[in-house]
C-alpha cells in the first residue's frame, strides 16, 4: 500500500461550505496528515499546554465528530481511485501509529 496517492475528503460540520480535501503521496502520509490535523486542533483548543498527549480513542472521537470523512486511494492495477470509509481510516491510523511506536 506504499506510494499510493491518497485523497482525504472531509467535511468538518453540517455546513457544506466546510467540505475540503487533502492529498498525499501515500496512505502513510495521509494518516500522518490526519493525526496532524487533530494535533493542530488540540493546540488550538489548549494554547497554554506545551506538551500534549492523546490516545487512539481521542483520535477516533475527533474523526467521528466530523460531519464526514472518507479516503480515495489510487490503485495502479485498475488505474482508478478506490473509496474507503471512516472506519477504514480509523483502522489505518491505528496501524500507522502502532508502526511508529515500534
Amino acid at each position: 500500500m506504499a506510494n499510493k496517492h491518497t485523497i482525504i475528503l472531509m467535511q468538518t460540520s453540517q455546513n457544506k461550505a466546510t467540505r475540503t480535501f487533502m492529498d498525499y503521496g501515500s496512505i502513510s502520509q495521509a494518516m500522518d496528515g490526519i493525526c496532524g490535523l487533530y494535533e493542530r486542533k488540540l493546540r488550538e483548543l489548549n494554547p497554554a499546554i506545551r506538551n500534549m498527549s492523546y490516545d487512539i480513542g481521542d483520535l477516533y472521537n475527533f474523526i467521528d465528530g466530523l460531519a464526514d470523512m472518507s479516503a480515495l486511494v489510487y490503485d495502479h492495477s485498475i488505474q482508478a481511485y478506490l473509496p474507503y470509509d471512516r472506519q477504514w481510516i480509523k483502522q489505518r491510523t491505528l496501524r500507522h501509529l502502532q508502526k511508529l511506536a515500534h
